[in-house]
């Protein structure tokens, strides 16, 4: 019961990684608040676990996040989960390919932080401390990788705002760390792997990249995402956290 009692907030909690940490969670003792764009997806959730509060939310409209921040108590933890992988080099990249990964990846995850910082500062500074969690990636923001340039450029933008967050508030209790897991097997994977010219060289490509010989699985990157939430991290702030299977050994 590593997060008892705490209110604890995920975007992009339909499938993935969301949804694994929205169950972890939970699984933890929190009140979890999961918010997805896609509402059967949230409903398939809620059937898994009717404890876990569910409201759609479309992270790019910054009226919905007003809206459910004002609806929703203050929260303990903030874990911005949304997100989206375009492929290509600078070569490739349209203006509005670049436009809306930039709005998705870094301007909702800036706008879900305006909105819900002032209740985590003022639990901060009842409990002693708060957690944002942002996902970034290993790929093309820690380390370069072909075909992520607008990906890779979104990455490392991630980044950069956690550590202008974790230095802005770290003197009142309020703690922003980012994720940077490897190449994880999720539905998000599966639907690039399936739209590549060959499937199967793609996934036997995706796999050797990983020094550890093999995807992650969720369950390899929600423990982190737990302990980065809980209290347990309370003296770590600002910090890019690798759950890569080694690949920037």
């Amino acid at each position: 019961m590593r997060l008892n009692g705490l209110n604890i907030l995920i975007t992009a909690a339909g499938q993935g990684i969301g949804r694994a940490s929205a169950l972890a969670a939970a699984a933890e003792g929190a009140n979890v608040f999961a918010t997805d764009i896609n509402s059967e997806a949230l409903a398939s959730l809620s059937a898994e676990n009717s404890s876990i509060r569910t409201s759609r939310l479309d992270v790019t409209k910054q009226s919905e996040i007003d809206d459910l921040a004002a609806k929703l108590p203050k929260m303990d933890g903030l874990f911005n989960c949304a997100g989206i992988v375009h492929n290509g080099t600078v070569l490739d990249i349209t203006d509005a390919d670049w436009a809306f990964a930039f709005e998705l990846n870094v301007t909702a995850m800036m706008r879900m932080c305006r909105a819900f910082l002032p209740g985590m500062l003022e639990r901060a500074g009842e409990t002693g401390t708060a957690s944002v969690l942002n996902m970034a990636s290993m790929a093309s923001s820690i380390k370069g990788f072909a075909n992520r340039a607008s990906y890779g450029a979104t990455k490392a933008a991630v980044i950069g705002l956690t550590k202008s967050i974790a230095a802005d508030f770290v003197k009142q209790g309020l703690r922003c760390n980012a994720i940077c897991p490897g190449t994880v097997d999720t539905p998000s994977l599966r639907g690039r792997i399936a739209a590549s010219a060959d499937p199967v060289q793609a996934e036997k490509d995706f796999v050797a990249r990983q020094p550890m010989g093999r995807l992650a699985s969720v369950d390899d990157i929600t423990p982190m995402v737990i302990y980065l939430l809980s209290p347990e991290s309370r003296f770590v702030s600002g910090q890019a956290m690798l759950v890569d299977g080694g690949v920037t050994i």
